[in-house]
């Protein structure tokens, strides 16, 4: 089956923010109470309730300001920092190529954003009492599943959103960016066609991803590797000779227990 991917063109995006009130729509997601911090941004950040949010970000060009606009979301990395380092295996990739959650698994240990290059898990629940679980966009598994677009996509008025097979939106980004070279724009770029082994949430940038708010040159971080390969095997070990001294001494204190009774006898 093949990827799928989504595709966002800031240059036809009018940040009505429409898909976030679809994301939140579709997932019953309650809103958040916000104030006024200086910005057409609302809420401020990304949340356990938002899963996808638009950024506002001011440029001056030629004299002129411009508003540059970028959809804040998991990106759905192939090479996925979060899913290499989740203990239990709760993110995991979906057949279709995104990061999906399965928050029955999820313990709530916050490696996931840790490691996130992009930022973006965020929790719900209480570390204290153990309830906490990770939230993100999980790119309406059900709906892609069924042949249909994320909710985003969907309801998206200027069509700045467009969802399909990756090569596909690969082969279109690329000719958007073509295009804009063309009109001037020397620093447009495809966002996500490479990055952390390529992206599922792709960007057509008119400049430079740093511009834009996004990291120039995201990167799976060293110790993610380390973390599996190392830290985790020794911690499950760790705690396999605990549970294992556990039941030796469990063993242990039992027959002495026998022993001494019988001697009782």
């Amino acid at each position: 089956m093949a990827e799928k991917a989504i595709l966002y063109d800031p240059s036809r995006c009018t940040a009505c923010r429409g898909c976030q009130a679809a994301c939140k729509q579709w997932w019953e997601l309650p809103g958040e109470t916000t104030t006024n911090i200086g910005s057409y941004e609302n809420p401020p950040d990304l949340g356990a309730n938002t899963w996808v949010k638009m950024k506002f970000t001011e440029l001056e060009r030629k004299g002129s300001i411009n508003w540059l606009f970028t959809r804040r979301s998991c990106m759905h990395c192939t090479d996925a920092p979060c899913v290499t380092v989740c203990p239990t295996g709760a993110l995991y990739h979906h057949e279709l190529g995104f990061v999906d959650l399965n928050k029955d698994l999820c313990i709530g240990c916050g490696y996931c954003r840790e490691f996130c290059p992009f930022d973006v898990p965020r929790f719900s629940g209480n570390a204290l009492t153990a309830t906490q679980k990770a939230d993100k966009c999980i790119f309406c598994r059900d709906r892609v599943s069924n042949g249909l677009e994320p909710s985003c996509v969907k309801t998206c008025p200027p069509q700045a959103l467009a969802y399909g097979d990756r090569d596909k939106m690969v082969a279109e980004g690329r000719k958007r960016v073509a295009a804009l070279k063309q009109k001037g724009f020397a620093n447009a770029y495809l966002y996500g066609e490479k990055e952390i082994g390529g992206l599922h949430v792709l960007y057509v940038l008119d400049d430079s991803p740093a511009v834009y708010g996004l990291p120039a040159d995201p990167k799976v971080p060293a110790m993610a590797a380390v973390w599996r390969s190392i830290i985790q095997p020794l911690g499950y070990a760790a705690v396999g000779a605990t549970v294992l001294g556990l039941g030796l001494n469990y063993l242990v204190a039992r027959s002495l227990i026998k022993s001494e009774k019988e001697e009782n006898e």
